[in-house]
């Protein structure tokens, strides 16, 4: 903390010759008194800056900021700008941050830090544009655990020939990007660099190999023209031959409620008015959710032959929407697990 100067001394008093040495005595006995002056003044300055009213009580060695009346840098001591200070002798006290009373700030409590720093996203583009040349190895049965169903589909497309495929991989492109960008380590079923698939128990099997702290898939639906909307795929409870959702119930039904409000309010669009319950809908007959040992939802992001749902989701800034409520809710499940 900023020191007062000291009190200028009074001078030395002059060689006196011998003849006036008797008075010497007064001017020692002036001297001390100029001394006690000062000595009162340092200590009555001392007892103001250590008293319980003094704004520096508490701030450590090394706040110069606060000590020079300048704002602490983002992130410095508690994780937020200090205050400035009143004068250019006192310091505002470190807060603890919210929640770690005394502890060190979280990754999401410290300005620019990456939230998502250590995490780990698995995000499925349903389908995959060449699929259609494949059709022998996409229509190969797998094992589910309660059934046997295709490797994997073509999916669906809009009227104008704007596929699934397409539009999904558009999405998680722009989703992965958010992700990354707040600190989280995003894996992919597929990116493109496949001839087809892979099948749906593949899928799932990525998302468990990758440790993944949530996974996501994503689809466009092919619903009956006057059909429109979104919905939210949650996983039901599943235990038959490999497949065990026991563990991923909860925390998925969590995420389907997180997805749904977050897609809604980044995109505008409406729950789906033709499947499920206010944009959410339980499956126990997707290979992709059964498989999973991971918290995973599905997300029909509208129906592709709905001319109206169509029309948004071969909108990129729309697509850009959907991506943000995806990521936003994806974060907000990490965050508050």
């Amino acid at each position: 903390m900023t020191r007062p100067t000291s009190s200028p001394q009074p001078p030395e008093p002059a060689s006196e010759p011998p003849a006036h040495r008797p008075r010497r005595g007064r001017t020692i006995l002036l001297c001390c008194a100029a001394l006690s002056v000062c000595l009162g003044g340092w200590l009555g300055w001392q007892a103001l800056a250590d008293s319980p009213s003094s704004s520096s009580a508490g701030a450590g060695e090394g706040h110069l900021a606060g000590a020079t009346g300048l704002p602490a840098e983002p992130g410095e001591g508690s994780g937020s700008a200090s205050t400035p200070a009143a004068s250019s002798t006192t310091a505002s006290a470190p807060a603890s941050p919210a929640g770690s009373p005394g502890g060190p700030p979280s990754a999401a409590s410290v300005p620019g830090a990456a939230p998502l720093a250590g995490r780990t996203v698995l995000l499925d583009p349903g389908h995959n544009s060449g699929n259609g040349a494949h059709t022998t190895e996409i229509n190969r049965q797998v094992d589910i655990g309660n059934a046997h169903k295709e490797c994997d589909t073509t999916g669906t497309s809009t009227n104008k020939g704007y596929s699934e495929a397409e539009y999904t991989l558009d999405v998680v492109h722009r989703a992965r990007q958010i992700l990354q960008d707040r600190g989280a380590r995003v894996v992919l079923t597929q990116d493109g660099d496949r001839a087809w698939g892979p099948c749906i128990d593949e899928r799932a099997g990525i998302g468990n190999d990758a440790k993944a702290d949530v996974a996501l898939s994503v689809h466009g639906d092919g619903a009956p023209a006057g059909a429109s909307g979104f919905h939210v795929i949650m996983p039901g409870r599943v235990t038959a031959g490999k497949a065990d959702t026991s563990a991923i119930v909860d925390p998925s039904h969590r995420l389907g409620l997180l997805l749904r409000d977050a897609f809604k309010a980044a995109t505008g669009e409406p729950y789906a008015d033709y499947i499920g319950k206010q944009g959410l809908d339980t499956r126990t007959d997707l290979g992709g959710l059964n498989l999973s040992k991971v918290p995973k939802v599905f997300i029909e992001c509208g129906n592709m032959r709905n001319s109206g749902d169509a029309g948004r989701m071969t909108d990129p800034q729309w697509r850009q929407q959907a991506a943000q409520g995806i990521a936003d809710a994806l974060t907000g499940y990490l965050t508050t697990s």
